[in-house]
């Protein structure tokens, strides 16, 4: 895994109730303290829109 990326992907794995939609990831993401805003901006660029069963999904998304 990317370093760069360490902050968010530690939120997706541990602070996010599955199922979740887009809207709800950004939603978490945008409170978390532990990821840069560049962190935020790839996660709300990249990811398509749906719903993710697990942060597996949401990583094969990211394309991480």
């Amino acid at each position: 895994m990317d370093d760069k990326n360490m902050g968010v992907m530690t939120h997706i794995n541990d602070h996010i109730t599955y199922p979740a939609t887009k809207e709800e990831i950004i939603a978490a993401c945008q409170d978390m303290s532990d990821a840069s805003d560049e962190e935020k901006k790839m996660v709300a660029d990249k990811l398509p829109a749906g719903t993710y069963n697990d942060a597996g999904e949401v990583k094969m998304a990211l394309g991480m």
